[in-house]
């Protein structure tokens, strides 16, 4: 039992579907990520005060000089090198992160840095 009312009241469907954007907009509008969790290892071939990366990390994060990397609340800024060396979801720091707090085999999360002053 429905009304001349409601009749009207329903509404094309092609025209409420024309306000959801098509799949392929909404892939062009996901930025790349800021950060990532990955394992940063100890490796007697990294200078202190610098962290080695994998170059896909480094263009996947826009890296540049300096990369941040923090874990537990502690946070270091360290100068990047990029090493094709380096496995993916990986990077190596030097054993002076350990007087910063920061242990071998640790999960850290990586971000881009600014240039230190």
């Amino acid at each position: 039992m429905s009304s001349e009312g409601e009749i009207e009241k329903k509404r094309d469907i092609k025209v409420l579907l024309s306000v959801i954007p098509p799949a392929e907009a909404l892939r062009k509008q996901r930025s790349s990520p800021q950060e990532r969790r990955v394992k940063l290892k100890y490796n007697s071939v990294v200078k202190t005060g610098s962290l080695h990366v994998n170059p896909e990390l480094a263009r996947e994060l826009s890296i540049g000089d300096y990369a941040e990397i923090s874990v537990h609340g502690k946070r270091v800024k360290l100068k990047v090198v990029v090493s094709e060396k380096v496995p993916q979801g990986e990077v190596w720091g030097s054993a002076d992160l350990r007087t910063q707090g920061i242990a071998d085999n640790s999960i850290v999360t990586i971000r881009s840095a600014a240039q230190q002053s």
